[in-house]
């Protein structure tokens, strides 16, 4: 029992100082091949449903507590700065939009579905659309966090932030400093079995479509690919050179490798936040201020 003990200690070990990147890598060759080879062992995409579910269900309580720890640690976390964040936001989500339409002018594709599409109640107006944003705006708080209604979340973490910055002792705002340390410990835990999270969700999609995805979604999937890429690696490059003046490609490609890899698998921007705020914590970058901003970034086509 021992020597197996020391096998398992061993193994934990060196899979912890692999790369993630790389052990996503492998992940997904490792999906592609028992979709392959075994299709018919649904079990095998479980570790893609329970990782996505995992990350859907702690980025909520990941957001409010680290936006209203940070603005109850120093309420000046909101400055000048976030109004050039949401005019970013909404220029490269309007760039975007307008590429993807190009594009599917450019490269018209015909796809036939084995099932209608459903959709909700298309707004009729713009009173429609400020109705349901105000709505969102105020839902209640425990309902905003079970729904992963970030809108909802944002705005009730802000003012709890602040009320807590304004009547909180120095011991209690501690402790929400803690519980958003605890809450990100638990995230670095999730994050960490990415890879097997990455083998289950390549394993579904493979095994229920075969190589089709490849074939008859294939020029589909190659234009989706491409648009986003020309996004990545033009536009948005374009528009942070314009900003900043300076090299944006370091950046972009630290972002694709970390961050847009868990996106494209797990199809959810609101998964990816846990991922993109510990990316923000490697780069040092201020967290009062990416706390709000990220999560804000995951909604910000609502």
């Amino acid at each position: 029992m021992k020597r197996i003990l020391n096998w398992l200690k061993a193994a934990a070990a060196k899979y912890n100082s692999t790369s993630l990147i790389l052990r996503i890598f492998i992940g997904l060759v490792i999906g592609v091949i028992l979709a392959i080879v075994l299709p018919g062992w649904t079990w095998l995409g479980e570790p893609g449903n329970l990782f996505v579910g995992a990350l859907k269900a702690v980025a909520p309580v990941l957001v409010f507590v680290l936006v209203s720890s940070a603005l109850a640690q120093n309420g000046q976390g909101l400055d000048k700065r976030f109004g050039t964040v949401i005019g970013l936001y909404m220029l490269t989500t309007f760039l975007a939009a307008v590429l993807a339409v190009c594009m599917s002018f450019l490269f018209p594709q015909t796809i036939v579905l084995a099932d209608a599409a459903a959709s909700d109640t298309i707004p009729q107006g713009l009173g429609d659309v400020i109705h349901t944003l105000l709505m969102n705006i105020v839902a209640n708080p425990v309902d905003a966090i079970a729904q992963a209604n970030y809108i909802g979340i944002l705005m009730w973490a802000v003012l709890f932030g602040f009320a807590m910055k304004a009547v909180a002792s120095d011991l209690a705002r501690q402790f929400m400093a803690d519980v958003a340390d605890a809450v990100s410990v638990i995230v670095r835990w999730v994050i960490n079995l990415a890879p097997f999270g990455i083998m289950g969700l390549i394993f579904t999609t493979v095994s229920t479509s075969g190589l089709s995805i490849f074939t008859d979604y294939g020029k589909l999937l190659l234009l989706l690919v491409a648009t986003m890429l020309i996004m990545a690696l033009v536009v948005s490059p374009l528009v942070i050179f314009l900003c900043l003046r300076v090299n944006p490609y370091p950046l972009v490609f630290r972002c694709l490798r970390e961050s847009g890899i868990p996106a494209f698998f797990t199809r959810s921007s609101a998964a990816n936040i846990p991922v993109n705020m510990e990316l923000c914590e490697k780069m040092g970058l201020d967290r009062n201020f990416y706390s709000v901003s990220i999560p804000l970034g995951s909604t910000i086509n609502m």
